[in-house]
């Protein structure tokens, strides 16, 4: 898989929607990749993208996309439910692999994009999801150096307006990949395994299903145990009452409080859409490619950076001689010396999308050892499935596809030629 070129991958992106709208304009400058194609059935959307990319090629079956010679890689931006399908039918094409998360719907599927991926030696990486973060990968560095002792638990608390933001109707279905536990577990899941190494033991879970009208998980909490005697307590809600952000006001330097009316304004934005249809059609008109601008009925403040992550919310990994808090901007160490503020180092590179395409660059062009590969991603939606089933059956549930983190990995991605 190793290849010596410096050239740029040349990357074919299948689905432009929100995922891979946001996508094709990181990777639009990013200096590892050269985008060649994109695939969607959406034809007004193949238009937005030719105009921005007009010497790229426009396909509406993926399976031609896959086919053309001049594809080295994918990022597969499909619903859900597609995952398996669109990246067994890359992999048997001899193309290289970027699927986002969730890398599938059940344990089943992503076996068999594993064994797709070995069989045709290409590589398989899955995200991206809160564990790609450079704050994320500075925090695992500092508790494996040893010098706050050993870890000995994580919290993780995210309140948001995520189930009420313009949704296709397989969107609102947990069997088809809808609610949070397909979209927004497997990221605080993801970087709990991470910074923990890995190895969950078990979980015991309760998830909610509160709106009759959005029928879906907006809602969860848990406890997830290592087998390092480390423990994470994870909690996200979706049903967009309090925001996290509200822990903030007056903490955060220049930051003015939240305007009263804009909580719950997600849900009042939806009570004028008419009918599914007309809320799917939203979505596309706001999140796919060439859309004017994204969906923020809710106000963000400007100027400073949010003191957390949207994806995971607060964050606080605590260990025996201190405690880390992961920020917008770095880490924060808490210990018997004070309160001490880390920018996230310069090896990590800067945040967002282009994270997994730099680790697929250091995979096939000089030959490094994935972090996300795919028996990482699986392990990580074995958990988020078992989230489900502890809540079912009311009983904590062990696992039993964990693999640790790649701790050389990391280190590799940190040390890589950027070519």
């Amino acid at each position: 898989m190793d290849n010596p070129s410096n050239e740029p991958i040349r990357i074919g992106v299948i689905g432009l929607g929100m995922a891979g709208a946001g996508t094709v304009r990181t990777l639009k400058s990013h200096p590892l990749v050269r985008i060649v194609a994109a695939a969607d059935t959406k034809e007004h959307l193949l238009q937005n993208f030719s105009h921005d990319f007009p010497e790229a090629k426009t396909y509406a079956d993926m399976r031609k996309l896959c086919a053309s010679p001049e594809v080295e890689a994918v990022y597969i931006a499909t619903p859900h439910q597609f995952h398996k399908d669109h990246a067994t039918v890359a992999a048997e094409s001899g193309k290289h692999i970027i699927v986002e998360k969730p890398m599938a719907l059940t344990l089943e599927e992503c076996e068999a994009m594993v064994a797709a991926a070995t069989q045709h030696n290409v590589a398989l990486l899955v995200g991206r999801t809160a564990s790609f973060s450079p704050a994320v990968l500075a925090m695992r560095e500092h508790i494996t150096n040893g010098a706050l002792g050993r870890l000995g638990m994580i919290t993780m608390m995210a309140y948001t307006n995520f189930l009420y933001r313009p949704r296709r109707p397989e969107e609102l279905d947990t069997s088809l990949g809808g609610g949070i536990i397909y979209n927004q577990v497997p990221h605080q899941v993801d970087a709990a395994r991470l910074l923990a190494g890995g190895m969950t033991r078990s979980i015991r879970a309760v998830t909610g299903v509160w709106d009759s009208h959005r029928p879906t998980e907006g809602a969860y909490t848990a406890l997830l145990t290592f087998e390092n005697g480390a423990a994470a307590s994870l909690t996200y809600s979706g049903y967009d009452h309090f925001l996290t952000d509200e822990l903030f006001y007056g903490l955060a330097p220049g930051t003015a409080g939240r305007p009263p009316d804009s909580f719950g304004s997600s849900r009042r934005f939806l009570s004028t859409i008419k009918n599914p249809e007309e809320e799917a059609e939203l979505r596309v008109s706001m999140f796919g490619y060439g859309s004017s601008s994204g969906f923020q009925p809710q106000p963000r403040n400007t100027g400073e950076p949010q003191p957390y992550f949207d994806e995971t919310g607060v964050m606080v990994v605590s260990c025996e001689k201190g405690d880390l808090r992961a920020s917008s901007e770095g880490v924060v160490i808490y210990d018997d010396n004070g309160k001490k503020d880390l920018p996230i180092p310069a090896k990590f590179g800067p945040p967002g999308r282009g994270d997994v395409v730099r680790e697929l660059y250091g995979v096939i062009r000089q030959g490094k050892p994935p972090i996300h590969d795919g028996l990482w991603a699986k392990a990580t939606m074995e958990v988020a499935i078992a989230a489900l089933e502890s809540f079912q059956n009311d009983r904590e549930v062990h696992l039993h596809h964990q693999v640790p983190t790649r701790d050389q990995g990391i280190s590799d991605y940190a040390q890589m030629s950027m070519g």
